[in-house]
């Protein structure tokens, strides 16, 4: 009997291992490389994807407007910079260079509704959790604050 059961033992080992070798390029092992972009569920283009809120449109200038930078300059001094750096990661991520990762109506909708944001936006809910679950509080800012505020944002 103690036989039996090593050479069965044997039988099934052979074919265990049989079963689990194979070419390189099949299916099963085309799951480690990454997906294309397009394939990739819950995860709208940074750059088409507007927010959740009352901005549904903005037209950047050719140029910067300068005056309206200096008051949006302004305005992030006394109501960002407790939490955001101009050009470094603290509470909050850094505004420099976002208009090369977000669209401007997702930043605008950002800073004018927050709290519907991160509940509903799919890139705000990643960067909740990236931040260790801080939200962005809203400062109320009106829409022509948060529009000089995104103004500066491209002298950054």
């Amino acid at each position: 009997m103690k036989s039996f059961a090593v050479n069965l033992f044997a039988l099934l080992l052979f074919f265990a291992a049989a079963g689990c070798g194979g070419d390189s390029s099949t299916a099963a092992n085309d799951s480690s490389k990454p997906k294309p972009k397009s394939m990739v569920a819950d995860e709208p283009d940074p750059m088409e994807n507007k927010g959740i809120g009352p901005i549904t449109s903005v037209t950047l200038g050719a140029t910067v407007d300068a005056a309206m930078a200096e008051e949006g300059r302004k305005v992030y001094e006394k109501m960002c910079t407790a939490c955001h750096k101009p050009t470094e990661k603290f509470i909050g991520p850094a505004p420099i260079g976002v208009l090369d990762r977000r669209s401007p109506e997702w930043i605008m909708n950002m800073i004018l509704n927050p709290e519907q944001m991160v509940k509903e936006d799919p890139i705000a809910k990643k960067l909740l959790m990236e931040f260790n679950g801080s939200p962005m509080a809203n400062q109320h800012l009106t829409e022509q604050e948060a529009r000089a505020v995104l103004e500066y944002f491209r002298t950054l």
